[in-house]
């Protein structure tokens, strides 16, 4: 039952944390890792940054290849150079803000919220994903 709501706690039950503390801990890292990378250019080597594990593994790129440095483009105004570092992310970026919006105004509200992506969307997310792997690594 992929649609189903989340259970509720027992009657008189509280949750052990309130519902906006993980959106609002998800804003606070992030906002902390921007801090970072605004000032530490990623298309420059050398730099402390994490490497993608499955291009160390394979060598080859993953669908959020080039991540890092189309965020760092996008905060300097260079959305020209984050198109070119990943197009694909950088189409995706507004849903997953917009889901990280509804989640953040749901849990400030008290309420717990889980979004529902059915399934046919699932696949065609997960087939745009590998079929983004595959175009970036033949060229």
């Amino acid at each position: 039952m992929a649609d189903a709501a989340p259970p509720a706690p027992p009657a008189g039950r509280r949750l052990p944390w309130h519902p906006a503390a993980a959106p609002l801990a998800v804003l606070v890292a992030g906002t902390a890792g921007a801090g970072y990378l605004w000032f530490t250019d990623p298309h420059e080597a050398g730099h402390l940054l994490p490497q993608c594990p499955f291009r160390f593994v394979t060598g080859l790129l993953c669908p959020a290849c080039g991540g890092t440095r189309m965020t760092y483009d996008l905060m300097h105004g260079h959305f020209t150079a984050a198109w070119l570092d990943n197009r694909a992310l950088l189409l995706a970026a507004p849903f997953a803000l917009a889901l990280w919006g509804r989640w953040t105004v749901e849990g400030l509200r008290g309420r717990s919220w889980r979004p529902r992506i059915a399934p046919w969307a699932q696949v065609l997310i997960l087939v745009a994903a590998v079929a983004w792997t595959v175009a970036r690594n033949l060229v």
